[in-house]
């Protein structure tokens, strides 16, 4: 579908000269010594901690990155393709605490994430459920990845994203990727693993994902380079402002990443929203925000590099509630019109990314449902346009009982499974349910349709997975 682009060549040439200036002016802080004597061998100047990059070298070192690559499943039918013209859906990440509905606000635990796996794992349009699609605060936390990769791994036969958060969960988040995929050739070929390295906004790299996206690189494994940029508390309060910053830390990024390993898959990040100026709360899915959205995707074609929207679903709402839903559209649809290829936080997000909501998923569900259909091109055919039926019916007969109606009633229309279009009477007969009512419902059915056709595992492959985890545990303990 043809993109949708607010900004005129004047005003990306105002962004091109603002990044420019950041990384050659002011420079990107990089907390790792690694990555320092890298940039000096590749003759950028640096000075402490700071890199003070030649612009145009940035642009060299990205012009390596791919724009087609797979990430690998152990389904062969799930691999997923990126590319220019291609969208990878991921559920919601890294979230603290969950609502399940019936027992309030808490802290997320390891059955919790068990339940979310499954739900992705039964809804066709989530293409992996990415890391962590719940913090599992029932479980050590040097050690809790390896709970939760392996979960992945049982619940789940989608793509998998790396525990990036340390580098302890980068590697054994690859290590399990080898045992499942065929070993460590078959990860040379094709990515088994993506991960989010994030930047410290303003302007800095820290350590720690430092040295989870070199591990990632030297492993060919997908880096999606994401600043974090919150007007007004890691940004100015202007968007053309963040938008010139997001674009100076990610490339940055990028570049390291191909200096590390040329060809290396990479992902421009995006995730650009605001803060509240009266109570210095985040503010997800406003006008900004959008804005940022579609705006990031003219910057990352303009540099030839795949992009990642700042999320499907992003709202600050505390409740399942209208807030919740129009702020959610406000940052699916611009991801949408601005052809992200890579989204995440697509379904669960509430309360600012601090909550994982079961209901929230099979809303945000529902609406990814009508986003696929909404932007999938509609084929016009001469026999698209129906001329037997209007003869059949003539002039002023409906079309109910027509040929062409009874042919293609199963599949003409988008069906819901959470929103009704039930009249008033219909609608109290089956109860009366609200909206957030009937998706808990749903997320229950995605429960029960798990357990009827729950993913194949190999009990050979499962017993690894399980003994490496174990093995990993006790070192880690120690």
């Amino acid at each position: 579908m043809p993109r949708f682009e607010p900004l005129t060549p004047d005003a990306l040439d105002v962004i091109d000269r603002g990044w420019r200036r950041l990384v050659s002016e002011l420079g990107i802080k990089f907390m790792h010594e690694p990555s320092l004597e890298l940039f000096a061998r590749e003759g950028q100047r640096v000075e402490d901690e700071v890199v003070f990059f030649d612009p145009d070298w940035l642009l060299e070192r990205i012009a390596t990155t791919p724009t087609s690559f797979r990430l690998l499943s152990r389904n062969p039918d799930k691999h997923v393709q990126f590319g220019p013209d291609n969208m990878v859906f991921c559920t919601g990440q890294s979230m603290p605490f969950v609502d399940d509905g019936r027992t309030g606000r808490r802290d997320g635990t390891l059955d919790d994430a068990v339940k979310l796996l499954r739900a992705a794992q039964v809804t066709p349009e989530i293409d992996t459920p990415g890391y962590p699609i719940l913090e599992c605060n029932d479980r050590p936390l040097d050690s809790r990845h390896l709970d939760l990769q392996l979960a992945m791994y049982e619940n789940t036969d989608l793509p998998v994203g790396a525990a990036q958060i340390h580098l302890n969960g980068v590697i054994d988040s690859i290590a399990m990727a080898e045992m499942a995929l065929g070993g460590p050739d078959v990860l040379e070929r094709d990515a088994g693993v993506f991960g989010t390295i994030n930047a410290n906004s303003p302007l800095t790299f820290d350590t720690r994902m430092l040295e989870s996206l070199w591990m990632l690189a030297e492993r060919n494994q997908i880096v999606n380079v994401t600043p974090f940029i919150m007007m007004g508390a890691m940004g100015p309060v202007s968007v053309p402002a963040a938008l010139a910053q997001q674009t100076a830390e990610s490339l940055a990024g990028i570049a390291l990443v191909q200096a590390i390993r040329p060809g290396c898959p990479a992902i421009m990040g995006s995730f650009v929203s605001n803060t509240d100026m009266k109570s210095g709360s985040p503010g997800f899915g406003g006008p900004e925000a959008a804005l940022g959205i579609l705006a990031t995707g003219q910057i990352a074609r303009r540099h030839n590099v795949l992009w990642r929207a700042g999320g499907g679903g992003l709202n600050a709402s505390p409740a399942v509630d209208g807030q919740s839903s129009f702020e959610a559209l406000n940052t699916m649809l611009p991801s949408f019109l601005a052809g992200a290829n890579l989204q995440l936080h697509v379904t669960g997000w509430l309360e600012g990314g601090l909550v994982h909501s079961f209901a929230k998923v099979a809303m945000d569900t529902e609406m990814l449902r009508n986003m696929i259909q909404e932007f999938s091109p509609v084929e016009f055919t001469d026999e698209s346009l129906a001329f037997g039926a209007h003869e059949e019916v003539g002039h002023g007969g409906h079309f109910f009982g027509a040929a062409h109606t009874l042919e293609h009633f199963r599949d003409c229309f988008y069906r819901p499974e959470v929103w009704t279009t039930d009249n008033y009477s219909a609608w109290q007969k089956k109860g009366g349910l609200n909206a957030t009512e009937r998706a808990l419902g749903q997320f229950d059915a995605m429960q029960a349709a798990w357990e009827e056709h729950p993913p194949a595992l190999d009990p050979d492959l499962h017993a690894e997975l399980r003994a490496y985890v174990d093995r990993r545990r006790t070192e880690l303990g120690d």
